[in-house]
């Protein structure tokens, strides 16, 4: 498995297992699959230190992780959001830890000094892999959003990152 920087050429991949993270209802409160022109435009809005890494097998883009800004206010720009999401015949088979240990590589780097997440709660094999690398649980938001027409609750996790 290859760990590296995303590029154009990756974007098809990471929209499709984006969409495939909406369609499974597990990684997100987004409800419509989004297009190329949606991807493009996110990707093309990545500054300095907001990464993309993707991971590859065999040429191919199984997954992928971005560090995303949590606030626009200066007082945080220490911290970053996390988004990972991992192509769903890929799942449960370390490319998500390997994704996690490069991005906060990445972020130490950037002078990032902790990396939050949001997750579901029933999201057994992202609890497992976020507190697996030292993510902790910092409170549950109750029915935070609707899927499906039904409210659900979201995690907040957190990791400070070694100095």
């Amino acid at each position: 498995m290859l760990i590296r920087e995303a590029k154009d050429g990756d974007l098809i991949r990471i929209l499709d297992i984006y969409n495939q993270g909406i369609t499974d209802r597990i990684a997100t409160l987004e409800m419509e699959l989004k297009d190329m022109d949606y991807i493009t435009n996110w990707f093309s809005n990545r500054e300095g230190k907001y990464k993309v890494l993707v991971a590859e097998i065999d040429h191919c883009v199984v997954g992928w992780v971005s560090l995303n800004p949590y606030s626009h206010r200066c007082a945080y720009q220490g911290v970053a959001d996390l988004s990972i999401y991992i192509d769903r015949n890929h799942r449960g088979k370390g490319i998500g830890k390997a994704l996690l240990s490069n991005i906060e590589k990445e972020a130490i780097k950037s002078k990032i000094h902790k990396i939050v997440l949001f997750t579901f709660p029933f999201n057994q094999l992202g609890q497992s892999l976020y507190t697996s690398m030292g993510y902790r649980e910092v409170g549950i938001f109750k029915e935070q959003g609707k899927i499906d027409g039904h409210y659900v609750d979201v995690m907040a996790m957190e990791k400070i990152l070694a100095k």
